[in-house]
């Protein structure tokens, strides 16, 4: 029976000495790229100042991450020159890489020209089409306004 205990009492020890030699590593932490695509369709200033404010908040917390805004129907004021009451923080957001779109459909219905629109951003054939092939990237959808 001792030497059954002492082959128990010297496995432990020899376990415990073992476990103690394993270092834990720190977690690290894991930067995540995130990909969001915005709509926006309301013509309410104070949605469109509400979502500069979003895109800086995001920048701010993770700049990695990848930032489109599609701009369709009335939310194409948004990035209208002429209406527009944001432009100049629009124009420093696109220099830190938020990619403003603009629905060219919206921009025939209602008469638009490209040069009407701020000078940072680019069209694409159909707005909604561009969030849903967004989506089937894998880029998270956010509906802005209210």
């Amino acid at each position: 029976m001792k030497p059954l205990f002492m082959f128990f009492l010297a496995s432990l020890f020899f376990i415990g000495s073992i476990s103690g030699q394993r270092k834990e590593k720190p977690a690290s932490k894991k930067v995540r790229m995130h990909k969001i695509v915005f709509q926006m369709v309301s013509k309410d200033t104070a949605d469109h100042n509400a979502m500069v404010r979003q895109l800086f908040n995001i920048q701010k917390l993770s700049p990695n991450t990848k930032l489109e805004v599609v701009c369709h129907g009335p939310g194409i004021n948004f990035i209208q020159k002429e209406k527009s009451l944001v432009l100049s923080k629009l124009e420093e957001l696109a220099s830190s890489n938020v990619d403003f779109v603009a629905c060219e459909f919206t921009m025939q219905q209602k008469n638009i020209k490209k040069e009407q629109l701020m000078d940072k951003c680019r069209t694409v054939p159909g707005g909604i089409l561009e969030i849903v092939e967004k989506q089937e990237q894998g880029w998270s959808y956010i509906k802005a306004g209210y």
